[in-house]
């Protein structure tokens, strides 16, 4: 159980910082904006992977999971486990930022959220490939830094981790304001409504297609364990 509830508080902090920077810095309005919020994402990242990434292995992303099941790393049960507590911990730190804005008389000039939605795409089946190939680029960084085979250098996981996570959001922002994490992606659309919730298919199927793919290309590229 208790990886499971480190499931959720890494849920919850990567939300409630990534989303919440998004809504701080009214992501989108101007480049420093989308610089500070990649950089909280993958930042929210690496704190957690060394936070809890000995109790759960920090997965923080049903996506994540979805690859390490695929590539037989967990079992069935703590797939589905993980995704439930993770949404959990979306949920949490979705409430968390919701309070925070609407107890506050700032204007953030855009959504008070951090959800995602297609807008820059121009339509969903783009930001559905902006999805895929992101959430693979992504889960495949994790399964690689995460491989026994790394040896010495898997101390330094959580760190290429979150700044691949970085990157990622720094290309994919201007067209769907990137998730690669459908829990990510679900609790925020259910407090913005509208829009998000029309889209929010994309941020779900998106990014397990991406990770299905990833545990694809790792099966074929990944190096035999030394003897």
């Amino acid at each position: 159980m208790k990886k499971y509830l480190a499931e959720m508080v890494g849920t919850m902090v990567l939300v409630l910082m990534g989303c919440g920077t998004a809504v701080s810095l009214n992501c989108g309005a101007d480049t420093a904006s989308v610089v500070g919020t990649a950089m909280a994402f993958g930042l929210a990242v690496v704190a957690m992977a060394y936070t809890i990434g000995g109790i759960s292995g920090c997965h923080i992303n049903p996506a994540i999971t979805l690859g390490c099941f695929l590539t037989k790393r967990i079992s069935a049960k703590d797939c589905a486990m993980y995704m439930v507590f993770q949404v959990i911990g979306a949920f949490i730190g979705s409430a968390l930022l919701f309070a925070f804005v609407s107890t506050t008389t700032t204007d953030f000039g855009g959504t008070t959220t951090g959800a995602n939605t297609v807008a820059g795409a121009g339509t969903q089946i783009a930001g559905l490939i902006v999805e895929i190939v992101l959430t693979c680029v992504f889960v495949l960084v994790v399964l690689g830094a995460t491989h026994k085979t790394n040896g010495a250098t898997g101390n330094f996981a959580g760190l290429a981790i979150g700044l691949s996570l970085i990157l990622i959001h720094l290309v994919g922002i201007h067209y769907t304001g990137t998730s690669v994490n459908p829990a990510r992606s679900i609790a925020p659309a259910v407090f913005e409504g509208g829009q998000a919730l029309t889209d929010l298919w994309v941020f779900i199927v998106g990014p397990f297609v991406g990770a299905a793919l990833a545990a694809l290309i790792w099966k074929i590229i990944e190096p035999k364990e030394a003897a």
